[in-house]
This record gives structure tokens, C-alpha cells and sequence, in this order.
């Protein structure tokens, strides 16, 4: 009984297709009538489809499919219907408040995202991902990382080596990595993390270099971090400090002749790189702080969050190593290495690192999707960072694109984001497991988070 009534709100009635608070299917069907369906497992648009979801499964699609006599039908006529989205480097709220939490699960479960890998762990993360399993708490599916490994966390070898032991034993589901690991406390983490099989995430180190990353086996490497020292003559004899964040003082001497070696190693290794292009684009990018301060989404942070943001965007603008053309030669060196990622067959996924300066949860992820189109890529490869390229990481074949049998995690879309990304937006509704959340829930649930 307690599942039946679970998130079971609202008009429920058969035409009740944009009711006013979350339908679950766990005894119904929910049936998405006459609607175009981009499967993404190729690139095409199958028009006027009806899609039966039960339990949390696609159990159908076609054209002639009668819906049952209790299916909640939702009418789709002239709307797309796509997989839910991945946010592969999300920052959940590490404190022992689940409501600043459920919070940002709500930004991005709002805007789409069904899935998120949080990148700054804790014990509470644990509970959140197992409440969120449990349907205790309305969110995407949660995967998480453990406390970071840093210069501050790992001071030496035997550390490292037991931080990874014990994260491994408590059940997180990667290791992150933040800069300030050393050629002494570095390698130990890298072969416990093999030896124990949980993958390390995030960082890579400037002592390290991307190049002993790549050896290590990353699973992901976040940010295209240690890429620019990667193709930057004479790197080797610079101090971090010299280089910039990601690289950013020093981009503007890159030798794009170095760029296919590079490749070539992550392609080999198999590492899947997440670019957060949109902190790159935003926060390091040559426009000043004026430029976002009257953005929509800034309404869903705080003032103080706010004045933060735009201060770390003005210190990097009025940084005295700062240089307009070199901030341009930045980013668009960044783009040339997602776009060489996307040509040389590695895999990559979606993910913006947020909350973050001038990233708010859930809205980043449409910038970043727009950032990695700037780059190259074409809307449909842009989808499949957050959809089909996630579902091969994770290795779940029954998620990432729209077939009988999938995992119904799914949004609906007032236009075809094949046609033009920034269509992303513009969400009807999501499809969370058993769950629907029509626009006008998810509309109320975000009114409910401005500050």
C-alpha cells in the first residue's frame, strides 16, 4: 500500500496528462501519445509514436498501440520525447542538511537530468543516494565519489593508500581527485584504486601530469585538466602557479601539432573525459562580470552566492596576467580538444560542475550542451554525451536511449533539440523511473526554490 500511495498526487484522470503534481505507473501505465521520439540510438526522429511505460520500463512503442483502460495518456502531439540526461560532474551540498541537498536534486531533476555523479562526497551522500534508490526522496539517480584526495587530505603514500581502502569499504562509487597529489602520494592511489576496482575521477594533478594519469587508468578526467600543459612547450619548467587554472595563462602558446598523441593515449586507455566547458566559457572567459550578473537562473541562489560568483569572476578579469586575446585563445584551444575528443573516438560526457562559479545546477548543463555544439560537435553527438556515452560508462544497456525494455527515465520537449540545442530548454515534463512530473509540478517545484 505505502508504494501505491508514493509521489501519487493529483487529478488522475485518463486525459490527465499535465496534472498538477507527480503520477507514478507502478499500478497504471503512462502512455506518451503522438509523440515524435528521438532514440538516440541513432540519429533519426520517429514521428507520431505511442510510448507505454510501466513500472519504470518502456514496455512499448509504435504507431498502432491501443493504450489500457486505466493509462494515465499523456497527449504529445508535436513534441519529442528523449532519454533523460546525465550531469556526470555534479556538486551536491556535502553538509549533514539533507535540505540544501534535495534542493539542488530538485534543479536538476527540473531541468531534466535523471542521472548525476556527484564529485564531492561524504557519509550523508551514502544515505542521500540510498533514500533516492528507496523513492524516499525525488531525485535522478545518484552516483557518488568520496571525499577528495588532495594536497591537504593525502600527505603521504600510506595515506593515500588507506583513503582509498576505506572508501572503497564504505561504498562510494568513485575516488575524486583534486589537485595538490605529488609523484610520492600519487602513485599509490592509482594502484589501490586498480587493485580494489573503483575508479578515480576529477583532477589530475600538476606534479602528476595528465601523462601518468593516462598511464594510472583514470576512469574520467574532468575539466580537460593537465591537457594545455599537455601541448604547451616547456611546461615542464614552469611552477603551477605560472600556468593558471586549467592551463589558462598558457594556452595561448599551445602546439596543436601535439594534440593527436594526446588522443591517441586517452583513446587507448579508455578514459572518458567530461570537458565543463561552461566553467571555461563563463567563469575564465575574456567577457567581464556584467555579462551573466542579470542571468534568469540566478534567482535559485542566494545573494550571497551570487556576490561570490561574479567576485571570482571579476578576480580573474582584473588578475594582472590576465589578457583579453589570450583568455579567446584559451577557450578556443578547448574547443579544438573537445572537438579532437569527438573526431578521435574518445568518449565523452556531460558534465559542468555545478554549483560552481556562475553554473547554477541543472540550467549549466543546457550551457554546457550549447559549449560543446560551439565546438564542433553536432547537436545529436552533443546528446550523446549525457545519454548513450554515459550508458556505456556505466555500463547500463537498458539506459541512455529509448527502446522497449529501457529504464523509463525520459523528458519531453515542446521542439527537436536535433534541429537546434538550445530546444533542450524547453521541457513539458520528465519521466523519473515510475514517476511523471508534468511542467506544471515541476514549474511549482522550482517557484518553491527562488530566493
Amino acid at each position: 500500500m505505502i508504494r501505491r500511495l508514493i509521489f501519487i498526487f493529483g487529478c488522475m484522470s485518463v486525459q490527465a496528462g499535465f496534472a498538477q503534481g507527480p503520477v507514478s505507473n507502478v499500478d497504471r501505465d503512462i502512455v506518451f501519445q503522438s509523440v515524435n521520439v528521438i532514440p538516440m540510438d541513432r540519429e533519426t526522429v520517429l514521428k507520431e509514436q505511442t510510448v507505454v511505460v510501466r513500472n519504470g520500463k518502456i514496455v512499448s512503442i509504435g504507431t498502432n498501440v491501443k493504450p489500457a483502460a486505466n493509462a494515465l495518456v499523456v497527449d504529445a502531439k508535436g513534441k519529442y520525447l528523449v532519454p533523460g540526461w546525465s550531469e556526470m560532474h555534479a556538486h551536491v551540498p556535502a553538509i549533514d542538511d539533507f535540505g540544501p541537498m534535495k534542493d539542488v536534486l530538485t534543479l536538476y531533476l527540473a531541468n531534466g537530468i535523471t542521472t548525476i555523479r556527484g564529485m564531492l562526497g561524504n557519509a550523508k551522500h551514502l544515505e542521500l543516494r540510498e533514500q533516492v534508490r528507496s523513492g524516499k526522496v525525488l531525485g535522478p539517480n545518484f552516483y557518488t565519489t568520496g571525499p577528495a584526495f588532495s594536497g591537504q587530505s593525502v600527505k603521504t603514500a600510506a595515506r593515500g593508500i588507506e583513503m582509498v581502502k576505506e572508501e572503497k569499504a564504505a561504498g562510494y562509487d568513485y575516488l575524486k581527485l583534486l589537485p595538490g597529489l605529488t609523484k610520492e602520494t600519487f602513485p599509490g592511489i592509482a594502484k589501490t584504486s586498480r587493485e580494489l576496482g573503483i575508479g578515480m575521477v576529477g583532477h589530475v594533478s600538476f606534479a602528476v601530469g595528465v601523462w601518468a594519469a593516462i598511464d594510472a587508468g583514470y576512469s574520467s578526467i574532468d575539466h580537460l585538466d593537465g591537457f594545455v600543459e599537455a601541448i604547451v612547450p616547456g611546461t615542464d619548467t614552469l611552477a603551477e602557479q605560472e600556468t593558471g587554472l586549467f592551463g589558462a595563462w598558457i594556452a595561448y602558446a599551445a602546439d596543436t601539432t601535439r594534440i593527436p598523441r594526446l588522443i591517441k593515449g586517452l583513446k587507448d586507455k579508455n578514459i572518458r573525459v567530461v570537458p565543463t566547458q561552461a566553467i571555461a566559457e563563463r567563469w575564465l572567459s575574456p567577457l567581464p562580470a556584467s555579462a551573466y550578473e542579470n542571468d534568469p537562473e540566478w534567482k535559485y541562489m542566494t545573494a550571497e552566492e551570487k556576490k561570490n560568483w561574479l567576485n571570482a569572476k571579476s578576480s580573474y578579469v582584473n588578475n594582472p596576467k590576465f589578457n583579453r586575446e589570450r583568455a579567446e585563445a584559451f577557450v578556443k584551444i578547448r574547443r579544438k580538444l573537445i572537438l579532437a575528443c569527438q573526431q578521435g573516438g574518445v568518449q565523452l560526457m556531460l558534465g559542468c560542475d555545478a554549483p560552481q562559479v556562475l553554473n547554477v545546477p541543472g540550467f549549466a548543463t543546457h550551457h554546457e550542451l550549447k559549449y560543446l555544439v560551439d565546438s564542433g560537435l553536432t547537436p545529436y553527438e552533443a546528446l550523446k554525451t549525457g545519454t548513450v556515452n554515459v550508458a556505456s560508462y556505466l555500463n547500463k544497456k537498458d539506459s541512455g536511449s529509448i527502446k522497449a525494455g529501457n529504464v523509463s527515465d525520459l523528458v519531453l520537449l515542446a521542439a527537436n533539440p536535433l534541429e537546434n540545442i538550445g530546444n533542450t530548454k524547453t521541457i513539458e515534463g520528465v519521466m523519473i523511473g515510475t514517476r511523471w512530473l508534468p511542467k506544471s509540478f515541476l514549474d511549482s517545484e522550482l517557484k518553491k526554490l527562488e530566493k
